[in-house]
């Protein structure tokens, strides 16, 4: 039995979502793109989410509206993957990284002693589905001491008069945090569409604006549009119209829009989300968690807390007491019967290219930690019960093959 790891989720509703599309001669940037981002308003509770190609984009877009430059610093997590910190490289800015917890989130105790006054943002990561401690984040920016050393530039930064908190939730969307909807948590939340997330468009990304007084939204998602488009003042439907040629460009701005026949995709998916796909998700999470909740060898991930709730994007096992070398030899066991698995993530530590900018794993042990012991299972709507239980059955016997025959 062949298990893929995570194809896209599709069926007859969104062939016909994108073939209408298709029939309607319009592709690019339009009516089925504007229409996402009103599911997207009405599924997170805020007022303005703005649709762009790709979740990467959005964090760089977020961070140069808030006027993050050359030389000032972005606080990520370590264990992330390498979107998060290339954001604030793209466009001049210094990743600094912080550890993370047993949850795999950023450590809320450890993003003080990383702020300086260069400090304009911080990017938590919602791994796997599973919201930070947003609270405890907030708390720590508003800090009056903290709040001290924060050096505003430009009007943006002036206006918040603290540190932007950012959430990356590429991996979360319909989790919950405190009993709130992640996208209406943060100052802004960027989703990730990629064609492997819970709510896919093939590529894509949405930046939700949940802004603070005496910040109007609506003017932000007006401004990063028209950025997100060149600079330009006029969108492709408004130059369609009679005499709508002429325009203007106002900003040096990027070509980050995404085009209606992917937007179509994540709109019929949005539209079953809670009802089906979700739920889906759900049923593979807890057929995994009821076995190796049970066995002493196993951590199984977090999804559930008080008033908080992951979205299960990810099955992060975790294999206790094992080195890399082991759990390398485990996955290639359960590859060979046909489970497809994964790593998420290789530190950014441990990449080439931050390596060459100086950072070292060995200031991450927990991130380390994390890296050596997990693996991902699949876990998508498709999965029958048959194949869920195949793949227990196989990490099982990779375990006893691995584990057991080393003792």
């Amino acid at each position: 039995m062949n298990i893929p790891f995570s194809p896209p989720f599709i069926d007859d509703g969104i062939i016909n979502e994108v073939t209408d599309t298709l029939k309607s001669g319009w592709i690019t940037t339009g009516p089925k793109t504007k229409a996402l981002e009103f599911e997207f308003t009405k599924y997170c509770g805020v007022e303005h989410a703005l649709a762009v190609n790709s979740a990467t984009s959005a964090l760089m877009l977020v961070l140069h509206w808030y006027g993050v430059r050359r030389g000032d610093e972005v606080i990520v997590p370590a264990y992330t993957y390498c979107a998060t910190a290339l954001a604030a490289m793209h466009i001049g800015a210094k990743p600094v990284m912080v550890d993370v917890c047993e949850d795999f989130n950023i450590n809320t105790a450890k993003i003080k002693a990383a702020i300086t006054e260069k400090t304009k943002a911080i990017i938590a990561v919602d791994f796997g589905g599973w919201p930070c401690d947003y609270d405890e984040i907030f708390k720590i920016v508003n800090e009056p001491a903290i709040k001290n050393i924060f050096k505003p530039a430009g009007p943006h930064q002036q206006a918040l008069g603290r540190i932007l908190v950012l959430a990356d939730a590429a991996h979360s969307f319909g989790a919950i945090y405190k009993n709130k909807i992640i996208g209406s948590v943060t100052d802004i939340t960027v989703f990730s569409l990629h064609a492997v997330k819970n709510l896919a468009t093939a590529e894509g990304g949405v930046i939700c604006l949940n802004m603070p007084s005496p910040f109007i939204n609506e003017d932000i998602y007006n401004t990063m549009r028209l950025w997100s488009m060149n600079g330009q003042t006029k969108d492709a439907i408004a130059k369609s119209t009679v005499g709508g040629w002429q325009y203007d460009i106002v900003y040096p701005g990027f070509k980050m829009n995404m085009p209606d026949v992917l937007a179509a995709i994540g709109l019929a998916q949005i539209r079953k989300y809670d009802t089906s796909i979700l739920q889906e998700r759900k049923r593979v999470f807890d057929f995994y968690n009821d076995y190796f909740s049970k066995m002493s060898w196993a951590i199984c991930p977090p999804f559930h807390k008080d008033d908080c709730a992951s979205c299960y994007h990810l099955y992060p096992l975790r294999i206790k007491n094992i080195d890399e070398a082991t759990r390398n030899e485990i996955i290639n066991f359960i590859s060979s019967k046909g489970v497809n698995v994964n790593v998420h993530f290789i530190p950014l530590p441990m990449l080439t290219v931050f390596k060459e900018a100086g950072y070292t794993i060995e200031d991450y042990p927990q991130s380390l930690t994390q890296y050596i012991h997990e693996i991902s299972l699949p876990i998508y709507p498709q999965l029958s019960e048959e194949e869920c239980r195949n793949v227990i059955e196989t990490v099982q016997e990779a375990i006893d093959a691995v584990l057991v025959s080393a003792q």
